[in-house]
């Protein structure tokens, strides 16, 4: 069958076997492998990608189910050679060793600042919830989510 997605706004189209995950659309036909492949069983979020600005966790979704929605990948974060503040506060808050759960943990931040603009240190811990990091302990991740959303505050005030 063909598909056809979205992914960071441009169109993909390819045959695929109607079983086949979006993650693993999502590395094979734009080759986006940002989107890490972990577990196959939803419970490690390293797959996180936003569906229509909702994090999905892709290791559990038919490719075929995605037509007509716009999926967003960890690589559309950076624009124009600017890294959005998620990634600046992972890197400013020293956020990732191994950086597997990276990509889950950046647009899981994401999803919950777009939605969430000031979140507690419970919110950010609850909206993460669904990522396994095995190296951090999480305390340096929910501090880069708050750097992110302090200094997007100050952006906003500053235009």
């Amino acid at each position: 069958m063909n598909v056809a997605i979205t992914i960071n706004g441009e169109e993909v189209s390819r045959d695929v076997e109607p079983r086949q995950l979006l993650v693993h659309f999502i590395r094979e036909t734009p080759g986006l492998t940002g989107t890490h492949w972990g577990c196959d069983t939803s419970n490690c979020g390293a797959c996180v990608v936003l569906m229509d600005g909702a994090p999905v966790k892709s290791c559990t979704i038919l490719a075929a189910m995605c037509e007509g929605h716009e999926i967003s990948t960890v690589e559309s974060l950076e624009v124009d050679g600017r890294l959005d503040p998620v990634q600046l506060g992972f890197h400013e808050r020293h956020a990732l060793q191994c950086g597997f759960c990276t990509p889950g943990m950046l647009m899981t931040a994401r999803a919950l600042l777009n939605e969430n603009p000031d979140p507690t240190e419970e919110e950010i811990r609850v909206a993460i919830s669904g990522g396994i990091c095995r190296c951090t302990g999480y305390k340096n991740i929910v501090s880069a989510v708050r750097w992110a959303a302090e200094h997007e505050a100050a952006a906003r005030q500053e235009v």
